[in-house]
Formats: C-alpha cells, structure tokens, sequence
C-alpha cells in the first residue's frame, strides 16, 4: 500500500471517529414548549339572588336583582348583611311573641333591593325595607346603595359632590319638587321648607337616601332620586315619594371625577315613586 493511500484511510477513521463522539455529547433537542393556556372565565357568583324563611313567629325574604351577579364584592356582603339581620328579625320576634303567648300573626321583614340607574362608572341600587310587627299599619323605609364599578367600591354623597361645594342649590331643588309633588297628590296640602317651622319640613338631600336616575343620553345618567318615607314630608296617607332632580339643577356641585356621568335629562322628573302591583 502505498504511503498516499494509507494517509488517506488514516484521515477517514479520524474523521468518522471525531464525528461519532460529538454525537454522544449532543444532548437530545427538548420538546417544544406547549402553547400558553388561554386564560380562565371569570368564575360565575355563587352567592343567591333570594333568600326566604318562614317559622311560626316570623317570615322574612330578600331579593336581590339580576345587575349585581357580575359585582361579586358587591354582592357577597349584601347578601350576608341582609340575611344576617332578617334572621336577628326572626330571632327577635321569637322572643317577643314567645312572651305575649305567640298570637296568631307572626311578624314580617323583607329587604328588596331594586336596579336604579347606570352609568359607564357608576351603579345604584334602591333598597326597600318592609317590617310589620302588629299595629295599624307596617313600616316602609329606604335606603340606597351607589357603587364605583372601577374601584369595586360603596361611595357616599361626600364622595360624588365636590368638598365645599354650595349644596343650599340642590336642597332648594329637592324641596321644590318635594311641593310640586305634593300639590299633585294633594291639592292644597301644606308646603315644605328645609328647616321649615311646621309639622314637615324638606330634609337636606345630604341626608336624604338617593339612587342614580336613569337619563336620555345612553351609557349616563340624568339626574338624581331621593327616597322619601312617609311621614317625612306628609302625613301618612300621602305615602312616599320617590323625587327625581334633574342634573342640570346640580351638575356644578359634582366632583370632578364623577360629573362626566352626567347628562341629558332624567327619563321622567318629579315624583317617580313605585306603584304598587
């Protein structure tokens, strides 16, 4: 053989022997990463929309309305609060009946909370509070609930108004529609003034529960309505009212970072008060 030749054979196994060893020390290529998940729905609310109970010193009930199954930290402690307290109701009546030898009427509460209006920001909910005890008649009172959607929180009038802001303005309007509502239930019934000196006066709308009011332009809300008991501006046998201000009568007096929830004009102004049935 020659020496050409046996340099050549050399050079082949040299190289077949160098590429056999960098395949041992190649490392097996890692499967491809699997794709991302897609992300998971947002978990329905668990929390009940009804609550009833009924015993032979008591029957109690809530309801809450469709629009808040998608405000879970709105819904929860709604429920919990208000179930909490009909059954301290029904723990009370219990007692109470217990002692007078459990006469043949049992008491009744009820808490019914229903949708006022709705803005791209803001959500409202009224709350209807019915108790009978005995006596000639039961008792109804309101209240109210108004929700930030974006910051998943209760705010209250001071945080909707601008801080120093002249609110004798919005008082004024409340009390005008309180009378004008008044003269169209009852003609010639007395009139109201806030701080009035007579049997009624006009509470200040600080202090007056209040919804949103739904309004004409969409997506915002047109007003404001204050929900009044009976007996806080007439006589029983008036009823309550429910009135709704404009919020062209108030929108100067709004905080900054709410007054863009405003506009147009309320669906219906005045006296918007539930009918029964």
């Amino acid at each position: 053989m020659s020496l050409s030749t046996r340099t050549l054979l050399i050079a082949v196994a040299v190289t077949a022997t160098l590429a056999a060893c960098q395949r041992r020390d190649e490392k097996p290529a890692a499967p491809p990463a699997a794709p991302d998940k897609a992300p998971a729905a947002a978990a329905a609310s668990t929390t009940p929309t009804a609550y009833d109970s009924k015993n032979q010193y008591a029957t109690v009930k809530l309801a809450l309305p469709a629009g808040v199954t998608d405000k879970p930290e709105l819904q929860g402690p709604l429920y919990a609060d208000a179930v909490r307290e009909l059954n301290q109701f029904s723990e009370g009546a219990q007692a109470d009946l217990s002692e007078a030898g459990a006469g043949p009427n049992p008491y009744e509460k009820s808490i019914t909370y229903s949708q006022g209006g709705e803005s791209g920001k803001l959500f409202s909910l009224a709350r209807t509070n019915f108790e009978y005890t005995g006596g000639a008649h039961p008792n109804q009172t309101y209240a109210a609930v108004i929700w930030d959607k974006g910051l998943k929180k209760r705010i209250g009038f001071n945080d909707l108004f601008r801080p120093g802001a002249d609110l004798s303005v919005l008082d004024k309007a409340l009390c005008d529609a309180a009378n004008a509502a008044k003269q169209a239930r009852s003609p010639g019934s007395e009139r109201v003034s806030v701080g009035g000196k007579g049997m009624w006066s006009c509470p200040k709308a600080s202090a007056t529960p209040f919804v949103l009011t739904p309004g004409s332009t969409p997506g915002k809300v047109g007003g404001i309505t204050f929900l009044f008991d009976s007996y806080q501006i007439g006589p029983h046998s008036d009823g309550d009212y429910w009135l709704a201000v404009p919020q062209a009568a108030f929108r100067s007096l709004l905080a900054p970072a709410y007054a863009d929830e405003f506009a147009g004009a309320p669906v219906k102004a005045g006296d918007v008060t539930p009918k029964a049935g």
